[in-house]
């Protein structure tokens, strides 16, 4: 099951005996675990049948012997197993997965690791139970999960905003929505666009000096843009690290590659489908091409790749960051 088939039988009050939460992205396993701790029981159930452990305190067989206990006054009890990837012979948990109580809903925080698909316990648990693995999220996908986000929250985003909340903050789901709720609470009275005014304002990402404004400027040779940003970028240079700027303009002059080969690009989807981009930002790799010729493409790329080990201090001279840039960004626009 997905995080959202899993959601909505929770919704539903329709409960399975095992959940088996693993994966690199904390965020839905914490969602999911948050769900059943607050909802499976009434708050007068829980003082007798919410047992909380933690896995780096305990051992498998705590562990079996809290999920075999029957529930006092209540339909179930809730055993929920934090930091379980620390537990020592999981598989040993084979022993209750079998034949779990039905009246236990035991849930299982597996983080960062999963389960060996090989191995009995992978087969009983997901025949008696749920397993799920929550995979972290390609920075592509962030600006979509935004959207996705804020429209159950009955709000929207303008695309640059989502492009500068996902380049400031990166894949961290958690951290992704813990601003999006700041931004809702300041939003004025009836406004449900959140644009990049607010994101400025209200978290302290720059609109007009950031990566995304310097792929613009680049994207229409812009010189005096691109400097200005430039500057910034080497005066502010803890806000704005180098190995990130180059990072994102590899990633964006690969993609204008990508472009200039695309047979049908007068197909916008076929075009975003090949890109992994939003249709909104076909424009900025359409302008791109026209200013950069594939061979000028890939000698950028080149230059990305020397400015990067430079900037890791291969051949750098201790030349600073800001200076390096600068340099890159001359050998880019000339």
């Amino acid at each position: 099951m997905n995080f959202e088939q899993i959601i909505g039988d929770l919704k539903n009050k329709i409960y399975k005996p095992i959940y088996f939460l693993s994966g690199d992205e904390p965020y839905f396993i914490d969602l999911i675990t948050k769900n059943i701790q607050e909802n499976a029981l009434s708050e007068s159930e829980k003082a007798f049948n919410l047992t909380i452990i933690y896995g780096k305190d305990t051992e498998i067989s705590t562990v079996i012997n809290s999920a075999k206990r029957y529930p006092m006054m209540a339909n179930y009890q809730v055993v929920i197993v934090k930091e379980a990837q620390n537990i020592k012979d999981i598989e040993d948990l084979i022993h209750y997965a079998t034949n779990p109580l039905k009246s236990t809903i035991l849930v299982i925080n597996y983080k960062y690791k999963t389960l060996d698909k090989r191995k009995k316990l992978y087969k009983v648990i997901n025949d008696n139970g749920i397993l799920f693995e929550s995979k972290k999220l390609y920075d592509n996908e962030i600006p979509g999960w935004i959207n996705a986000y804020l429209k159950k929250r009955n709000h929207t985003i303008e695309p640059s905003a989502g492009m500068l909340m996902t380049e400031y903050l990166g894949n961290d789901l958690s951290k992704v929505a813990n601003e999006l709720e700041k931004l809702i609470i300041t939003l004025p009275t009836g406004e449900y666009n959140i644009t990049s005014t607010h994101i400025e304002k209200n978290i302290g990402i720059s609109k007009d000096y950031n990566n995304f404004e310097l792929h613009k400027a680049l994207t229409q040779k812009n010189v005096l843009k691109a400097n200005r940003i430039v500057n910034y970028f080497a005066n502010n240079p803890k806000d704005n690290p180098i190995v990130l700027t180059i990072s994102m303009l590899y990633h964006f002059f690969s993609k204008v590659l990508v472009y200039h080969f695309i047979k049908n690009k007068t197909n916008k989807q076929e075009v975003a489908a090949a890109l992994k981009i939003n249709p909104y930002f076909i424009a900025d790799y359409e302008k791109a091409a026209k200013q950069y010729n594939p061979r000028k493409v890939v000698e950028i790329i080149a230059l990305l790749r020397e400015y990067d080990l430079r900037a890791k201090g291969l051949n750098s001279e201790n030349t600073p960051d800001g200076e390096l840039l600068k340099e890159l960004v001359y050998k880019i626009l000339h």
